[in-house]
């Protein structure tokens, strides 16, 4: 899968995916002085997945500074077998609403433009996401992140239940029954 707006650093086990460039323009007495923000997300591909937003006068100065970020803050999300979501979650953040479902294996990556790049870095192989509200590329990321921090995985609710794993799992089967018949 050879992206273009993907690339892998040389000595680094990270993956980053360039999600927005805003050029901005501060108008002084000689003419206009151009800045540039870039948003951006770094991921290992194995779960663990970041954000990070740069300024700068010059583009790659703004895109070092978004990676630097944006390792920096990196979550851990749980995987289902290492390719879906446990569970469907849903996150806002300002205007920003996303909903993601998990999905059987060979769905693919079905979301808009931000929110694909955030599963690409995480590793996630089968994923339906929808968003909804704003198209704003920082507030579809964030509502995104707060929706991948709500995830949880089996092995955490046991735990936290003071419950075996089996247990739950054959407690969701039994309340799957009984909901069909």
């Amino acid at each position: 899968m050879a992206n273009p707006n993907m690339r892998e650093e040389r000595d680094s086990e990270f993956v980053d995916r360039l999600v927005h460039i805003n050029r901005v323009a501060k108008v002084v007495k000689g003419g206009r002085r151009f800045g540039f923000a870039a948003l951006v997300v770094v991921g290992d591909q194995k779960g663990r997945v970041g954000f990070g937003h740069g300024k700068a006068r010059e583009v790659p100065e703004a895109i070092r500074k978004a990676t630097e970020s944006a390792k920096r803050q990196m979550i851990r999300v749980p995987l289902r077998e290492g390719r879906t979501l446990h569970h469907d979650v849903a996150g806002r953040h300002g205007a920003g609403k996303v909903v993601l479902r998990a999905a059987p294996p060979g769905t693919g990556i079905i979301a808009g433009g931000p929110m694909r790049a955030v599963f690409e870095t995480l590793g996630v192989h089968d994923v339906v996401a929808k968003s909804l509200g704003t198209s704003n590329p920082y507030n579809m990321i964030r509502a995104t992140f707060e929706a991948l921090k709500a995830e949880d995985s089996p092995r955490s609710v046991a735990a936290r239940r003071g419950l075996k794993v089996s247990t739950l799992q054959s407690r969701r089967r039994e309340s799957a029954e009984m909901a069909e018949g």
